[in-house]
């Protein structure tokens, strides 16, 4: 038996400078989903939860729920805030630090706060009462209280502020197509085979408005959020402070923040509303790729050309000849993988053991990571489409090649004929399946069989000078739905 080769020493890439990332959106993508990490990333979920923590204590000050409690100035509650506004690269380490101690991440924050107001007197540069309000910070909030309105906060400002506008970008870029290409005529083909023309406009439009229906469902989502102890009962508030109307405390808390408050939770707030706007996320992916399959069809069709210098790359290590299609084949793969993650964070944030467990921690990490993908994909689709050129002759060569498809117009053409009581009109289905099943019929031989039928003269004269470029019925003025 030989002797195993040696295996070469090799340095650690675990340990390289700056650190090589694990993921392909912070590294080979980082560029095209970046804007996300203001949100989702773990460091914008922290200035979310200090942001949460912060405006729990102007609100119960300002309300003066707390018996005691100091009142804040104008300076004190803008200095509060400037710890959101400013929170950046030492803020993030000086938590990371912290939280190596606490092995608690919102407890970590909780301690960032206190040394805040602590230094609050030689920063504002008199005087203040914030050291005193120390106390105040996470009182009467468990940990889920925190995090389910920063999950939601950053959630809702993702999607509104990042894939929403590129969401909408790409639906009204193929909605610009839709109306361009209107009246080009195109084959359709369904099971794959030859059948009644279209217009490209139509068949974009259908794909621009399915976009635009999902778009409405998310843009009207709702962003819950709770307040309400460790078990959802306001057990703690209320034995402390029993006359505070609790409920209008945490309802209009919840609704300053811009969310929506959910009045019956367990610990957690029950995170429905996640599964649902990540089902109709994952819907509109859906469609997106149903758009990247066809225009790669169309494409291998010769019915749209890529703009090499559009499309930013060597079509093929080997075959110079070619333009791949791959913005469009790198969207599939990443609405494949943004939707497996949204499937999966749906099936999993609707389900909690009793009043608690903590398999959502993990889950809701991923949120950052499954929009990304999305939004990846979007701008492939994006890049994409601006890189086509419509061959409107290669359309015409095609459907010139299936006079065919014109049995359905003959047949109904027939069929109405009989009933208004022309003669030998009878059995049009069967006829026209005997002239075209199987076969190619050109413009000689359908117009010969048409010719052939009997039909009334002004009907014969209106399918003779039909072609299957003409036989678009209302195709291209359906477009014009897009506009209503």
């Amino acid at each position: 038996m030989s002797p195993e080769p040696p295996q070469p020493s090799r340095r650690s890439l675990a340990d390289a400078v700056p650190a090589v990332a694990l993921g392909p959106l912070d590294g080979r993508y980082r560029r095209s989903t970046a804007p996300l990490v203001d949100h989702l990333s773990e460091a914008g979920l922290n200035r979310a939860r200090v942001q949460v923590e912060i405006e729990w204590l102007i609100h119960l000050t300002g309300r003066r729920v707390l018996p005691g409690a100091p009142q804040l100035s104008e300076r004190e509650r803008d200095y509060l805030r400037a710890i959101v506004t400013e929170f950046g690269a030492d803020d993030i380490a000086e938590l990371a630090a912290i939280e190596r101690e606490t092995l608690h991440d919102v407890k970590a924050v909780e301690y960032l706060l206190t040394r805040r107001l602590d230094a609050a007197p030689a920063d504002l540069g008199a005087p203040s009462v914030l050291p005193a309000a120390s106390e105040i910070v996470h009182i009467f909030c468990t940990s889920e209280d925190i995090n389910n309105l920063s999950y939601a906060i950053t959630v809702r400002d993702a999607v509104e502020a990042v894939w929403l506008p590129a969401a909408r970008g790409v639906a009204e870029d193929l909605a610009a197509l839709a109306h361009e290409h209107a009246a080009v005529p195109m084959l359709a083909r369904t099971h794959g085979q030859a059948a009644t023309p279209v217009t490209l406009g139509k068949e974009l439009a259908v794909l621009a408005h399915r976009l635009r229906r999902q778009l409405a469902r998310i843009e009207r989502a709702e962003y819950l959020g709770k307040i309400n102890g460790a078990t959802g009962t306001y057990g703690a508030h209320t034995v402390a402070v029993p006359e505070a109307d609790w409920e209008a405390v945490a309802r209009d808390f919840v609704e300053g923040l811009g969310l929506t408050w959910n009045p019956l939770t367990t610990q957690i707030e029950s995170h429905d509303w996640q599964a649902e706007l990540y089902a109709d996320v994952a819907r509109f992916n859906r469609v997106l790729h149903n758009l990247a399959t066809d225009v790669w069809t169309y494409i291998s069709l010769g019915y749209f050309k890529q703009r090499l210098s559009a499309q930013g790359s060597t079509g093929s290590s080997t075959m110079p000849h070619k333009v791949n299609p791959i913005r469009f084949e790198n969207a599939e793969a990443n609405l494949e993988i943004s939707c497996a993650l949204l499937d999966g964070l749906g099936a999993t944030l609707v389900t909690s053991r009793l009043q608690r467990d903590l398999t959502d921690s993990t889950t809701q990490r991923n949120i950052g990571v499954a929009l990304g993908h999305s939004l990846l994909a979007i701008e492939n689709v994006r890049r994409g489409l601006a890189g086509l050129d419509v061959d409107a002759a290669a359309m015409e060569r095609d459907l010139d090649a299936n006079w065919e498809v014109l049995g359905e117009a003959v047949q109904s053409a027939m069929r109405v004929a009989a009933l208004a009581g022309v003669e030998g009109m009878e059995d049009p289905y069967e006829r026209l399946k005997e002239l075209t099943r199987g076969r190619r019929v050109d413009a000689a031989g359908m117009r010969e069989f048409i010719g052939g039928l009997g039909l009334p003269t002004e009907v014969e004269q209106r399918l003779a000078a039909l072609t299957p470029a003409s036989y678009t019925g209302l195709a291209a003025s359906l477009v014009g739905h897009l506009d209503g």
